[in-house]
């Protein structure tokens, strides 16, 4: 029998509507300014002609469970809210054509990708990783997975308040790089494994939040999502 220093932590998992079982997390994938009028508000408009997906990860240790009350981050002082549909991988792959990839979807979540803002964009303007603005605990909030075998969303809408006020609305249609060809984007770098979560990029309408707030979001015809910030630690 394996003996470590101290007990491993628990492997990362997310709930299953309808189901006892969890979910079993391997990787968690973030597709970067993948709605048009997102990326045009960041400063980086598109050429989908020009330009392919591009993509960051965070540990899965970041998950939390939508409905939670998390603290206010340090080292930063613009915490972003970033609304998100969430497709769960099922089935592995390697270098996945785009008409196949259904076959790997298990089903889907809403989430959010919280940033450290101004941390990213000084990252971001130095040539520097993004792992202090985007990987930071608590920022990778998912509902539970929602199972839809081999379907692939391609429309439907998605938005986020603050407080009962909208602040980001928009369609799943809308989205760059639709989820056929994420999947087959992100499979000709990484083996895709069961247990994968790929944040599929949020729209336009992203902005601080502060200790107090209270988060609410949808994608139709998958979840809703909650998260409360609570004062810094």
């Amino acid at each position: 029998m394996t003996q470590y220093l101290w007990n491993p932590p628990a492997p990362a998992a997310v709930a299953v509507r309808g189901r006892t079982d969890l979910f079993p997390v391997h990787r968690l994938y973030f597709v970067g300014r993948n709605y048009m009028a997102h990326a045009e508000e960041m400063g980086n408009p598109i050429d989908k002609a020009t330009a392919r997906p591009f993509y960051f990860t965070k540990a899965p240790q970041a998950l939390t469970p939508s409905g939670s009350t998390i603290p206010y981050p340090p080292g930063t002082q613009n915490f972003h809210y970033e609304m998100e549909l969430v497709v769960a991988i099922g089935e592995g792959g390697f270098r996945i054509r785009a008409e196949d990839a259904h076959r790997h979807i298990y089903g889907y979540a809403a989430g959010l990708d919280m940033t450290r803002r101004d941390l990213q964009l000084v990252a971001r303007d130095k040539g520097r990783p993004w792992d202090l603005g985007k990987d930071c605990e608590n920022s990778a909030v998912c509902t539970e997975i929602v199972p839809m075998p081999h379907v692939v969303i391609e429309q439907g809408s998605i938005s986020l308040a603050v407080n009962g006020e909208t602040k980001q609305s928009s369609d799943v249609s809308k989205l760059i790089w639709n989820i056929r060809e994420i999947i087959e984007d992100l499979s000709q770098f990484y083996h895709l494994q069961p247990g994968d979560l790929i944040y599929t990029g949020t729209p336009e309408g992203v902005g601080p939040v502060v200790a107090g707030d209270h988060i609410t979001g949808q994608v139709a015809g998958v979840s809703e999502i909650a998260l409360t910030i609570g004062p810094a630690e």
